[in-house]
């Protein structure tokens, strides 16, 4: 199926900032892996300096060290997805929820509504943080941090939380703002 959108909506220059060798490999290395170059990333490819930002930022809060496993994380950029609306990112991390979770139904769940996924009560937690903090971020206080620690999550957790979530709120408005489109792929991933 051949996109009919295009990646997004603003006309940006192809090469104002042409990337490197490594860049243009990361890119190859998501090809060989996915079977596709997901639009996110060639929609930053046109400035090798907010590529190298964008993709630096995703791969540590996404894939560096943390008390957060690859599936929270990804559980993370859902809840934060779906109460902003994102089309892109609800069809790309729920394609990866489905894979890493091997429940497409759980996938399913996260992107209409994480409150009917049977949750561990942490996970919940986590969840209904990321959630507020989406929503209303001037009310998080002691209090909604409190909750987090009395769910067993840690100090450095938090931060990685709150990072993860402070990462797809902006990824979301860039979304928006920008008309990104999902690949076609995502769509059968994990089903």
């Amino acid at each position: 199926m051949s996109q009919t959108k295009p990646i997004v909506a603003l006309d940006m220059p192809t090469s104002e900032e042409p990337l490197d060798d490594s860049q243009n490999r990361y890119l190859e290395i998501c090809d060989e892996k996915l079977g596709f170059v997901p639009n996110v990333l060639k929609a930053y490819a046109w400035n090798a300096t907010k590529f190298d930002g964008f993709t630096r930022l995703y791969n540590d809060l996404m894939l560096g060290p943390s008390g957060l496993t690859k599936l929270e994380r990804e559980m993370i950029a859902v809840v934060v997805s779906s109460a902003n609306s994102c089309y892109y990112c609800l069809t790309a991390h729920g394609a990866a929820v489905r894979n890493l979770s091997g429940q497409p139904e759980l996938g399913e769940q996260m992107v209409m509504n994480y409150r009917t996924a049977e949750l561990t009560p942490k996970l919940r937690a986590a969840l209904d943080f990321v959630y507020a903090l989406t929503i209303n971020p001037v009310e998080i206080d002691e209090p909604d941090r409190q909750k987090l620690r009395d769910a067993g999550w840690a100090d450095r957790d938090i931060w990685d939380i709150a990072a993860v979530a402070a990462f797809f709120n902006m990824s979301n408005r860039m979304s928006a703002a920008t008309d990104k489109q999902p690949n076609d792929e995502y769509h059968a991933m994990g089903r």
